[in-house]
């Protein structure tokens, strides 16, 4: 998506399984970081939420070992390519690996906590996570067309 093109939303018009938001939140709390192996290669990362929002509403964000050093209280973010997830009955806003955040100098007045979309709870289902691929039982030769007895 290029620059021009990029819409931007209010934090209240986010819902379970966004994708491609692009949004401006200033950052209202940070969490403490702790440490967390990785399940793939139990490597040890750190991860923080901050409590970010604007004028309309207020969310967690998910941060990630060198994303936290970047965040502090009162700085305002454009987010760019981020998705919402639900964790632990919560809705998320992630970065991911392919969405930023950059800090930029707007002004956000009011944050309105009131409206804290983390706060509501959320069933966990299927389709609300980073997408993923399909288990592919068949195999490279039959997806080509050319099926073959083995």
């Amino acid at each position: 998506m290029s620059e021009e093109t990029a819409e931007y939303v209010k934090v209240n018009a986010l819902r379970p399984g966004s994708r491609g938001i692009n949004t401006v939140v200033k950052v209202v709390d940070m969490g403490t970081p702790r440490t967390v192996s990785s399940r793939r290669d139990q490597t040890e990362h750190r991860v923080s939420e901050a409590l970010v929002g604007d004028e309309t509403g207020s969310l967690l964000l998910t941060l990630w070992d060198d994303q936290i050093d970047q965040f502090s209280v009162g700085n305002v973010f454009e987010i760019k390519n981020g998705f919402t997830s639900i964790f632990r009955g919560s809705l998320r806003l992630n970065l991911g690996r392919y969405g930023t955040a950059e800090k930029v100098e707007m002004e956000i007045a009011e944050v309105n906590t009131e409206n804290n979309l983390s706060e509501r709870r959320y069933e966990e289902r299927p389709g609300y996570g980073p997408p993923r691929r399909p288990f592919q039982r068949r195999r490279w030769e039959e997806r080509r067309g050319e099926r073959q007895r083995y």
